[in-house]
């Protein structure tokens, strides 16, 4: 692994995540890994679960809301361009895309993420719709 990492936002999305966003890979370190989401217009994402992650959001454009519960409760959050939110390991959620441009955001991944396998689909807050 060289030194230092750098990287530009690929053009293209690398994969579709276990929430049907679609996906462009950053960089990664032994403590976490960072990656670059996007829900089109109107799309509703599955609602999942990780097994062994936790994850912070920064929103970068778009608009939407981010559905999350745990065992103590759940709640309902508007995100826009500025929001920085938590899911806590274990959290379930779903987001959706409500504006008139794709819901963009990145996300730290602690520990980096493992495999396809890591989220398990849950009942969410909405009807998944994706393109």
């Amino acid at each position: 692994m060289p030194r230092f990492g750098t990287k530009h936002l690929p053009d293209k999305p690398d994969v579709a995540a276990p929430d049907g966003s679609q996906v462009r890979i950053l960089l990664r370190l032994n403590g976490g890994s960072m990656a670059h989401f996007e829900l089109a217009p109107g799309l509703v994402s599955i609602p999942v679960a990780h097994r062994t992650v936790e994850e912070l959001w920064y929103i970068l454009g778009g608009r939407g809301e981010m559905w999350r519960r745990d065992a103590e409760g759940e709640e309902v959050v508007e995100i826009e361009p500025g929001v920085n939110l938590s899911i806590p390991l274990g959290t379930a959620f779903q987001f959706r895309s409500t504006g008139d441009e794709p819901l963009t955001a990145v996300a730290i991944t602690m520990p980096p993420w493992p495999d396809e396998n890591e989220a398990d689909v849950v009942e969410g807050k909405w009807e998944p719709k994706l393109g």
